[in-house]
């Protein structure tokens, strides 16, 4: 491939992946921006676009290293609460029995109201990051663990019978099988999970927190500084965003062979 196609392939790639969306957000803030303006709307209630970015732009170093607080908790959260549930999703999916048995707990941990979980945390566990994280890993475990169920389970019949033909051992099977086919499954759960630890940092981060976007945005609201507020939740958006990005491009690398990735274009 010459250096002019290549150029060509990755402005093809630009206008098909980046270009759409960045229109759509363009057009958004232009709209909120004239929608303020026009309805005089007062900068305590909803701030301008453009006066959010201004305070942005004061002091960009503060929003981002009070992101990365909140990146690093959420992404421990993520690995804990992730971790558990593939190891768990292993168990269940060979035994009906542990499935049986355990699904019914993860159902209570993914319907307890995050709000009466996180104060109960600070009491056992005092006011540093792990609290945050625990919160993190419970918002990350059921999705994740429905969807590795489901990955492990979901494989080509024609393909473990000629495995168990050749008296593959259990793990083998695991290995060479039910993993790859679990695979699609996890990188979905991810794509939502991450997001939700991010949240579940941020929540926690208001009653355990002494940085972080959560403590931000608590003292934000608290002072009617919208712009600040409006500031917080725009970094959190734009690293939501860039975790989605990185995920899709490392499940395109990894799944190339998958039929999802050879039927679209």
């Amino acid at each position: 491939m010459t250096i002019r196609q290549t150029v060509q392939r990755t402005l093809r790639t630009f206008a098909s992946y980046v270009l759409p969306p960045a229109l759509a957000v363009t057009a958004a803030l232009l709209f909120w921006e004239l929608w303020v303006r026009w309805r005089d709307i007062s900068l305590i209630v909803v701030p301008p676009p453009s006066a959010v970015w201004e305070r942005f732009w004061d002091d960009p170093t503060f929003f981002w290293r009070e992101g990365g607080y909140t990146l690093y908790e959420a992404t421990l959260g993520l690995l804990l609460g992730s971790a558990i549930a593939v190891a768990l999703a292993v168990l269940m999916a060979h035994s009906r029995l542990a499935e049986r048995t355990l699904f019914p707990l993860a159902i209570v941990i993914k319907v307890t109201p995050l709000v009466a979980v996180a104060p109960v945390l600070v009491i056992m566990l005092g006011f540093g990051t792990t609290p945050k994280v625990i919160v993190a890993a419970l918002l990350s475990f059921f999705p994740t663990l429905v969807n590795a169920i489901t990955g492990f389970r979901d494989v080509n019949p024609g393909a473990l019978e000629f495995l168990r033909s050749l008296r593959a051992s259990s793990w083998q099977v695991f290995w060479k099988l039910r993993l790859p086919s679990a695979l699609p499954y996890l990188f979905a759960a991810f794509k939502v999970t991450y997001p939700l630890a991010l949240i579940g940092a941020v929540v926690a981060e208001w009653f355990t927190g002494d940085r972080g976007l959560g403590v931000v945005i608590f003292v934000a609201n608290s002072n009617l500084d919208t712009p600040t507020l409006f500031a917080a939740i725009g970094v959190l958006a734009l690293t939501g965003i860039a975790i989605n990005a990185l995920l899709s491009l490392a499940e395109r690398r990894l799944l190339f062979w998958h039929e999802s990735f050879r039927t679209v274009p």
